[in-house]
């Protein structure tokens, strides 16, 4: 019964851990499309120059 309960509890956790992988990778995706957006879409600055888009 324990051995059976361990595989189980194994399979849970390895499925959660690939779900939640597979989501961190989707919300990556998204954040590194908005990064490379933002390089394109950028205000312009006092001069007429491009600014930077972050406040870092």
């Amino acid at each position: 019964m324990v051995p059976t309960l361990l595989v189980l509890l194994l399979a849970l956790i390895l499925f959660g851990a690939g779900f939640a992988l597979k989501v961190l990778w989707w919300i990556a995706v998204v954040v590194l499309v908005v990064w490379l957006l933002g390089f394109v879409v950028r205000p312009t600055a006092t001069g007429g120059r491009r600014g930077r888009w972050y406040r870092w």
